[in-house]
């Protein structure tokens, strides 16, 4: 019944009226030909009914009763009122098709019940006019219903699949790799504590190590959370947030960290950002800590990259760019899904990413709406 349903979408009602008053008219036109009466009222009777059955198309109750009127003068005033029997049970199927209640259908159908039976007594005349519209209509709306029910259980499969995954990676995340990296943050904190008067330079990599991994323990926990909240969003996981006023400092961190690897990186940071909402706050953080990440990994601890975040009126430009390095910049990202990441954070909030060449080096750039609910 897939054709069926398609052919009877509610977006296409004006199509099949049109259609039904063409062949409406094609009748009329050749039944003029074959010198069978045609009288002046049964053309202003079909022409009414032409044209308020598609203007009243969204509306099948107004659309009934108006048919069944022209159908009641039809059948008095009038021999061959059969325009007007066909404009009144097509609408009389539609209404079934479309009504929201039951009771609303069939009220219908015993108002063209009641006008057939007023001008003939036998009652098999009410199986083409009533009986098959009737029948059609009822056919559809139970394929109509069944197809529904099966969306809604598939969707509630898929919904239970989802949080088997969560699960699944919740307990991933937390049985092992937070773990582990609880364990590297206390023995790096460990190291520092009992290395004998190390070098300077030792100790601020221990501490950035520290810092590091401590940060990264606090995002897997709030991670977990999410996984295991069954009632967040498929994209609550993406949406952690960030106290807006604390974020200049932490992008200054992440540029300090990309400089701690060997790259020279040029930041222009506008004052404002600490003003733009926490979600997309962390949206920037985030990106900026891959992408300069990736510049580092792919064009090497010698490029020269430049960090740009403004906020213009309602939108926070964002863009990272390099000179590709002492290493040649491949034409697609490396094996990882660092950029593909990228592209899922910014879509949920309503941007689009772009990345690409940007002469010898690599460009990657947004720009995100500020202030509004992803």
């Amino acid at each position: 019944m897939g054709w069926a349903a398609r052919l009877f979408d509610k977006r296409d009602t004006w199509v099949r009226l049109l259609l039904l008053d063409a062949s409406g008219l094609t009748y009329l036109i050749f039944a003029a030909r074959e010198d069978r009466a045609v009288s002046t009222m049964q053309w202003v009777l079909a022409l009414v009914g032409f044209v308020t059955v598609v203007v009243l198309s969204q509306r099948p109750v107004v659309n009934l009763l108006t048919q069944t009127g022209l159908l009641v003068v039809a059948l008095v005033v009038v021999d061959d009122p059969l325009i007007n029997v066909v404009g009144s049970s097509w609408v009389l199927g539609e209404l079934v098709v479309r009504a929201a209640r039951p009771w609303v259908y069939l009220a219908g159908a015993a108002l063209l019940t009641a006008v057939h039976l007023s001008f003939t007594l036998d009652v098999l005349d009410l199986i083409l006019p009533i009986g098959l519209p009737l029948l059609i209509g009822l056919v559809l709306r139970t394929s109509r219903e069944l197809a529904e029910q099966a969306e809604q259980r598939a969707a509630s499969e898929r919904r239970a699949v989802r949080a088997d995954e969560r699960a699944a990676i919740a307990r991933e995340l937390h049985d092992v790799v937070a773990h582990h990296v609880a364990s590297m943050v206390l023995r790096v904190g460990v190291a520092r504590h009992v290395l004998p008067d190390p070098d300077p330079r030792v100790g601020d990599v221990l501490d950035d190590v520290h810092r590091t991994g401590t940060a990264a323990l606090a995002d897997l926990r709030r991670l977990v959370a999410v996984l295991r909240d069954e009632g967040a969003t498929p994209t609550a996981a993406a949406l952690t947030a960030i106290d807006p006023g604390s974020l200049p400092a932490a992008l200054g961190v992440a540029v300090d960290t990309a400089r701690g690897t060997g790259l020279t990186v040029e930041a222009d940071i506008d004052d404002a950002v600490g003003t733009i909402d926490s979600v997309r706050g962390m949206a920037v953080l985030r990106l900026t800590q891959e992408a300069l990440t990736n510049v580092a990994k792919h064009a090497g601890p010698t490029a020269r990259a430049r960090l740009r975040v403004a906020v213009e009126e309602d939108t926070v430009i964002w863009e990272v760019t390099d000179d590709g390095g002492a290493a040649p910049v491949p034409a697609t990202p490396g094996g990882g899904h660092g950029l593909t990441g990228m592209r899922e954070r910014v879509e949920v909030l309503g941007g689009e990413l772009t990345a690409g060449r940007d002469g010898p080096g690599w460009r990657v750039s947004t720009v995100l709406p500020t202030g509004v609910a992803p």
